[in-house]
């Protein structure tokens, strides 16, 4: 399937591919535009949009495109998954919704890797791939040890 976002990625905008090819469409092909072009793009293309305004996979209320993928793709019952999502939310809003202490550093990160000169939101997302890896990994070590909330939850 095809996928499609506004350009210039950054948190969601990179975990949302890292959880569609790893748990929705492992052949998926990702098309990054610019925000006015999404709609556009995604009926010529035949794509699916996402993280952009009205989109069924995007932004409502509180939660985000990462959480809208979790819930339309039945992955809630994996619960390092959950805490993920937890996460990725608390880094890309306003983090009022979980108050989940990783989130900040996770937006840090993600800032930290649009100045890294790298070419495209490809390479970019490529290049971060590696940091969803391994926060899926700590997600699942503290789902094993009883902290669905994450080693820092109060």
């Amino acid at each position: 399937m095809k996928w499609i976002t506004r350009e210039k990625v950054k948190v969601d905008r990179v975990a949302c591919p890292w959880l569609i090819k790893k748990f929705v469409d492992k052949d998926a092909e990702f098309f990054f535009v610019p925000a006015d072009k999404v709609q556009a793009e995604a009926a010529r293309l035949g794509a699916i949009p996402y993280d952009v305004p009205s989109a069924e996979l995007g932004h409502h209320g509180k939660e985000c495109s990462f959480d809208a993928i979790i819930k339309k793709y039945g992955l809630t019952k994996d619960p390092a998954l959950v805490l993920l999502a937890r996460i990725v939310n608390g880094a890309d809003t306003d983090n009022s919704l979980y108050r989940q202490p990783e989130g900040p550093g996770l937006n840090a990160i993600a800032e930290g890797f649009r100045h890294l000169g790298l070419k495209d939101d490809h390479e970019i997302n490529r290049a971060e791939s590696i940091v969803y890896d391994a926060l899926y990994a700590y997600c699942q070590e503290m789902i094993r040890q009883g902290k669905q909330h994450g080693a820092y939850a109060a």
